[in-house]
C-alpha cells in the first residue's frame, strides 16, 4: 500500500478527488492541518461522491503527529524544485508520496528534512508553475502503482 500526504490542503474539489483516487487504488491518505476547508463541505463530497466510505483517510494535527503513525524512512516530496524525475524512482509497498499545498507547495524546513534524492518532480514544459494536486497525486500514484504490477491491496 502506498500512502498519499497532502501537507495542509486548500481546495476542497482537489481533496475529494483524491479520495475517490485512493479508494480506487487501495492507497491511504493522509491530511495534515490545519485544512484550507471542513472535511464534510459540500465540494470535498461532490467529488468524491460516494467514495468516502471505500476509502482510508486520516486526519493528522500536524507533520510530526503524522510521522508517529507512519515513520516509513522512504518519504518522496513531490515539488517543482524535485531534482529527479517521478519515473525514476524504484517505488516499493509503504512509499509515502507527499504532496504540498496547492498555492504554496511545501515549506522550506519540510523541504530540507526529505533526502535531496527523496526530491522529485514531474516533468512540465518550460514557464509551468505547477499541476493541479489530484492531476499529479494521480499520475505519480499510478506509476508507483504499475511499478507493482497493479497488485491489490497496494
Amino acid at each position: 500500500m502506498f500512502h498519499i500526504v497532502l501537507f495542509e490542503p486548500e481546495i476542497p474539489p482537489n481533496t475529494g478527488n483524491i479520495i475517490r483516487l485512493v479508494a480506487n487504488t487501495g492507497a491511504r491518505l493522509h491530511l495534515i492541518k490545519p485544512l484550507g476547508f471542513v472535511l464534510s463541505d459540500k465540494a470535498v463530497a461532490r467529488a468524491g461522491l460516494d467514495y468516502h466510505q471505500m476509502a482510508h483517510v486520516t486526519v493528522h494535527e500536524d507533520w510530526a503527529a503524522f510521522r508517529v503513525v507512519c515513520p516509513s524512512p522512504r518519504v518522496f516530496a513531490l515539488t517543482t524544485r524535485g531534482g529527479g524525475r517521478y519515473d525514476e524512482v524504484r517505488y516499493e509497498a509503504g512509499d509515502i508520496l507527499l504532496f504540498g499545498a496547492e498555492t504554496r507547495g511545501l515549506p522550506a524546513w519540510l523541504h530540507e528534512e526529505i533526502p535531496e534524492s527523496q526530491r522529485i518532480r514531474i516533468p512540465m514544459v518550460a514557464q509551468s508553475r505547477s499541476m493541479n494536486l489530484s492531476n499529479a497525486t494521480a499520475v505519480v500514484l499510478y506509476e508507483a502503482w504499475r511499478q507493482l504490477d497493479f497488485e491489490s491491496g497496494i
